[in-house]
């Protein structure tokens, strides 16, 4: 097997190296990138659902980016969500900035009951620009 085609996002580079994952990984024309989450610097949830949402997604934005994709390149998107009964329509309305415009990407949503502390968790593939 060849070596992994990891994407590293700047500064954030201890978060992946401590918990044995990595951000994304470029194969076959496509970057699969794990699942972000609305973490701040110090790896610690946002506490606010709204900033926690919008920080998941500038997370990936900045995972894509280097890769030199943006979320228009994204064609199937995860969403894990704690208590997607009472999270939701919040969480998705602070998505929606980051979401673009039509067409859209495929898209799942799975009701967890744990996520490590937050209440968001997003994941993507992407096609690679070229």
């Amino acid at each position: 097997m060849s070596k992994r085609d990891v994407v590293f996002p700047s500064g954030r580079r201890a978060l992946y190296e401590r918990n044995r994952y990595s951000p994304a990984v470029r194969a076959n024309g496509f970057l699969f990138v794990s699942g972000q989450v609305g973490s701040r610097e110090d790896g610690s949830p946002e506490p606010d659902l709204e900033a926690q949402v919008r920080l998941a997604f500038d997370n990936l934005d900045a995972v894509l980016a280097a890769a030199g994709c943006t979320f228009d390149d994204v064609v199937d998107a995860t969403v894990f969500m704690v208590d997607p009964e009472k999270n939701f329509e919040t969480a998705w309305a602070a998505a929606a900035g980051h979401w673009g415009e039509a067409p859209h990407p495929t898209a799942t949503v799975v009701g967890v009951s744990w996520l490590y502390g937050f209440h968001f968790e997003i994941k993507v593939v992407a096609r690679l620009p070229g």
